[in-house]
C-alpha cells in the first residue's frame, strides 16, 4: 500500500521464522524425543525477534535521510551497521542452540553452548540500547532545532515503543538463560521463569505481537517519503528534493569509519551540508508528510481513470 518493501520484508521474514518456531515447540512438545524439533524450535523462536528488529533500523535509516542535518552517520550504513552486528548475534544463538540440543544437559558442551546463548543475548540487548541512544540522541537535535514535526514525533513515538519491546524481550530471555544455564537447572532445580510457560507467553510472544500489530497499524510508509533523496527543510514544514547523503570518502572507507571521526575532528566541507541551500532545491509539489498533505500511495492518473471507465 506505501510501497516501503524493505520494512515489509523484515516483518515478513520475521514473522514467518517466529511462527515456525512455535509451531516446531508444538511438535517438540508432542513429541519429546525428537531432537530435530527441538532444535528447530530452539533456534528459530531465538532467531526470529533479531529480524524483527531489522524493520525498525530500517525505518530509522529512512527517517535520517529525511532528517540528514541531525544525521551522526550515513544513513544508510545504520542498517549495516545494525544488521551485520544482528547477523553475528543470529550466528551465536545458532551456534550455541545447536550444541545444547546435541548434548547432554549438565555437560560442558551444554553449559558451552547455554554460555553462547546467554552471550548472544547480552549482546542483542546491548545493541538495542545504542540504537535507543541514537534515537534519543536524533530526537534532541531536532527538538533543539524545533523540527518536531507531527510525522516525526509519530515515527520517534514508534521507534521508542518497539525498541521497549524489544529490550524487553532480551531482558527476560538472559535472564532465563542464566538461570537455566548457569546455575546448574535441571528438571527439578529450575527457577520460576524456567518451570512455568506462561512467562515465555508474556515476555517473548506477547512483545513481537504487539510490535509486529504496531509497525502495520502505525506504519512508517504514512510518515516518511519512500524517496531517500526527499527531505525536510529546516523549516519544519517544506519539503524538498536534494541530491540526498552527500559522502566524498571513498567507499570502503564509509563502512570502515561510519561515524566519520575524521570529517568530524577536521569539519565537515560546507559543499555536503545541502539542506543550508535550499534555493538550489525545488520543493515538492505534491504536499508534505510534515503537513499531512503527501503520501506514498501510488496515485491513478487521469488518463488511466478515463480509461477504465471507458472498459
Amino acid at each position: 500500500r506505501y510501497r516501503t518493501w524493505t520494512i515489509t520484508f523484515f516483518l515478513i521474514w520475521g514473522g514467518a521464522v517466529f511462527t515456525s518456531g512455535w509451531i516446531m515447540r508444538a511438535l517438540s512438545s508432542q513429541d519429546l524425543t525428537n531432537v530435530n524439533f527441538y532444535i528447530s524450535q530452539t533456534v528459530l523462536v531465538l532467531a526470529g525477534p533479531p529480524i524483527y528488529a531489522a524493520a525498525e533500523y530500517n525505518i530509522l535509516s529512512r527517517l535520517l535521510h529525511y532528517l540528514p542535518m541531525h544525521s551522526p552517520l550515513h544513513p544508510s550504513r545504520v542498517i549495516i551497521l545494525f544488521i551485520y552486528v544482528g547477523a553475528a548475534v543470529e550466528a551465536l544463538t545458532a551456534a550455541g542452540a545447536s550444541k545444547m540440543a546435541t548434548n547432554v544437559p549438565g555437560s560442558p558442551k551444554y553449559i558451552s553452548g547455554g554460555t553462547l546463548i546467554s552471550i548472544s543475548l547480552v549482546l542483542q540487548g546491548v545493541l538495542e540500547c545504542f540504537f535507543a541512544s541514537l534515537v534519543v540522541m536524533i530526537h534532541l537535535r531536532c527538538k533543539r532545532a524545533n523540527m518536531l514535526a507531527s510525522n516525526v514525533r509519530s515515527v520517534f513515538i514508534m521507534l521508542y515503543g518497539t525498541s521497549a519491546l524489544i529490550l524487553l524481550r532480551c531482558i527476560f530471555r538472559a535472564a532465563e538463560s542464566f538461570s537455566k544455564y548457569k546455575s546448574g537447572c535441571d528438571s527439578e532445580n529450575c527457577s520460576s521463569v524456567t518451570n512455568n510457560e506462561w512467562y515465555l507467553y508474556v515476555f517473548e510472544a506477547a512483545p513481537m505481537v504487539v510490535y509486529t500489530f504496531w509497525i502495520n497499524i502505525i506504519h512508517p510508509g504514512r510518515f516518511l517519503p519512500k524517496q531517500s533523496q526527499r527531505y525536510l527543510d529546516p523549516d519544519g514544514s517544506t519539503e524538498r528534493v536534494g541530491p540526498g547523503w552527500i559522502d566524498r570518502r571513498p567507499t570502503w572507507l564509509t563502512f570502515v569509519d561510519l561515524f566519520d571521526v575524521a570529517g568530524a575532528i577536521e569539519g565537515r566541507s560546507a559543499d555536503t551540508k545541502f539542506w543550508l541551500r535550499p534555493e538550489e532545491w525545488p520543493a515538492c509539489e505534491d504536499g508534505s508528510f510534515a503537513l499531512r498533505t503527501a503520501s506514498n500511495r501510488k496515485k491513478h492518473s487521469g488518463v488511466g481513470q478515463s480509461k477504465s471507465s471507458e472498459v
